[in-house]
């Protein structure tokens, strides 16, 4: 009976190598993968186009002209070509403004009607007398801020 708890611990531990390991294969499988031409995500985040793969390391270019040496291990992903040029050359503008893209309304008249119900929210000017009950709790909240003021200067001394 006590070495039960024993035995469960021992099959966990054996449990999580092994989903560990199946996971390093599949990440050196991927880099053994890498053919010149194809893009990359380095671990550090930098998206590049693979020039040369050595023994241990990749040789890849992540500008015109501008060439890295990466070890093989900071390869985080090997990227399928149509989502590498994705990423790095975005999305052309003739996508972005497509005819089936939902219109975002700038407020939630949309949803209550044609303008019914609709609530302006501007602040009214100066000149503009809503209702002398708004003006009458704006000055009781400021006087409660300077009691408040002078309550806290008086405790500091």
């Amino acid at each position: 009976m006590t070495l039960l708890p024993f035995i469960v611990l021992i099959g966990a531990m054996f449990l999580m190598t092994r989903s560990a390991k199946k996971k390093q294969r599949a990440a050196a499988q991927m880099r053994e993968e890498m053919q010149p031409g194809t893009g990359v995500r380095t671990i550090g985040g930098i998206y590049a186009m693979v020039k040369e793969v050595r023994d241990d390391a990749v040789l890849v270019e992540v500008a015109d002209g501008t060439h890295v040496l990466f070890a093989k291990n900071a390869v985080g992903a090997v990227l399928e070509a149509e989502e590498y040029d994705r990423i790095v050359n975005g999305l052309p503008h003739d996508d972005l403004k497509s005819d089936d893209a939902p219109v975002v309304p700038d407020d939630a008249s949309a949803l209550t009607g044609e303008g019914e119900g609709r609530i302006d929210l501007e602040k009214s000017g100066p000149d503009d007398s809503e209702d002398d009950s708004d003006d009458a709790a704006v000055a009781s909240h400021d006087a409660r801020t300077e009691d408040a003021k002078r309550d806290g200067d008086a405790d500091a001394k």
